[in-house]
């Protein structure tokens, strides 16, 4: 099979993908905001769409996104809300006091508020929040027929890094193990395939969000079958290392405006907390991990295209939006402080920059809203009769 980001068309037979390989732009670095012939700020005003662009047609407004671990997928799910809360939209928001949808267990309709009151025919427009991917519940329950499916993956050595740091206290294989490379270096000796669900994130955990087995031997046919399971199930895997690149697809797909998937990275590391591997740590990752890895070449892309540099110069002219925190202290506003990691990472928050203008900031405050924040923000506003959603480590 070609190389490429393989979309199903539903104007084609249901073995047929169309591959989308879109080469660079030569020239591309020279576009960065930072080598421009005015390298100043560009000042954030209250005027309509600063990048317009709207594609032809309605936009697509049933999507499904399946929001997998530690792969800027908080970041795609701000990007969701926002558009979500923009057109007014339904969301299949966590039942009652949750925070999530099921999750590690494979996804229920009844996790979803609302969605059993409503009866059969009850439907909702947006779904980002993490669950464990079960098709059944989620396409004949929750989502309309038409609902565009898309997911987000990652390097899986990236992905494991990341998690071994993000749920070091929380996750039993990653407790007793003094760094990544020490447990790579003998996994079986930390990680107890019994304990199931509760080391779902110590490995192949994008093919066990998925809805897969995490735990099978990477035998080549039930390997290949799982593959087009994915295939048949999503049109878009976004890619991490190609995120702009995935941007621009998704919002081709969409019938999205640029603007609307502009977007500050959320929940992500200080660079100084990210732990160097070793070539040959990374590929005892890679081995570790090899459903996780066989997903991830599958669907990574080549580069993508000229909007990719239109994309990233919209992005950069947002910064005079916001202030990120330098230190590890949590922001000032509860609203846009961060949920402390339950490992060693640290995460610096953003917020609005003072003097912005009402709808200047009113924006911001979209952009830089946490995702626990902005589902209990969107809970109130879809069920203003129930209890909000409390939460606890912002002591409200």
């Amino acid at each position: 099979m070609e190389e490429g980001l393989f979309l199903w068309s539903p104007s084609l037979g249901a073995s047929q993908y169309l591959p989308w390989a879109v080469s660079w732009l030569a020239g591309l670095e020279s576009l960065r905001l930072g080598k421009r012939e005015d390298s100043r700020p560009t000042a954030l005003r209250s005027s309509p769409s600063q990048l317009g662009d709207q594609a032809d047609g309605p936009p697509v407004t049933n999507v499904m996104f399946l929001k997998t671990h530690k792969t800027a997928s908080s970041t795609v799910l701000n990007i969701l809300y926002r558009f979500a809360e923009t057109h007014n939209l339904s969301a299949a928001l966590p039942a009652g006091g949750r925070f999530h949808l099921g999750y590690p267990w494979l996804f229920l309709a009844r996790y979803v508020e609302g969605a059993e009151q409503g009866g059969p025919g009850r439907r909702f427009n947006i779904m980002c929040n993490h669950l464990r991917f079960n098709p059944p519940e989620v396409r004949g329950k929750v989502m309309h027929s038409d609902t565009f499916y898309f997911s987000i993956l990652r390097n899986p050595v990236f992905q494991l890094e990341s998690s071994f740091v993000y749920y070091k206290s929380h996750v039993p294989a990653f407790r007793n193990v003094s760094s990544l490379d020490a447990f790579l270096a003998s996994p079986w000796t930390y990680y107890n395939q019994s304990l199931g669900l509760s080391n779902a994130h110590a490995r192949n955990s994008m093919w066990f969000d998925l809805g897969f087995d995490n735990g099978a031997p990477p035998e080549e046919g039930y390997v290949r079958a799982r593959l087009l399971d994915v295939e048949q199930r999503f049109q878009l895997l976004l890619i991490t290392e190609h995120f702009n690149e995935s941007m621009v697809l998704l919002r081709r797909l969409l019938r999205w405006r640029l603007d609307d998937v502009v977007a500050f990275r959320l929940n992500s590391r200080s660079q100084h907390s990210v732990t160097p591997l070793s070539p040959a740590c990374q590929e005892r990752a890679k081995h570790w991990c090899a459903l996780d890895w066989r997903l991830y070449q599958h669907f990574n892309p080549r580069a993508l295209a000229p909007e990719v540099a239109r994309l990233r110069a919209a992005s950069r002219s947002w910064p005079p939006c916001v202030c990120r925190t330098a230190s590890p202290e949590p922001v000032a506003d509860h609203r846009f402080r961060l949920r402390p990691p339950v490992g060693q990472g640290q995460h610096p928050g953003l917020q609005p920059q003072a003097g912005l203008d009402n709808q200047a900031l009113q924006m911001c405050q979209r952009m830089v809203m946490p995702e626990l924040q902005y589902m209990a923000h969107l809970y109130t506003l879809q069920f203003p009769d129930k209890p909000p959603k409390n939460i606890a480590f912002l002591g409200a």
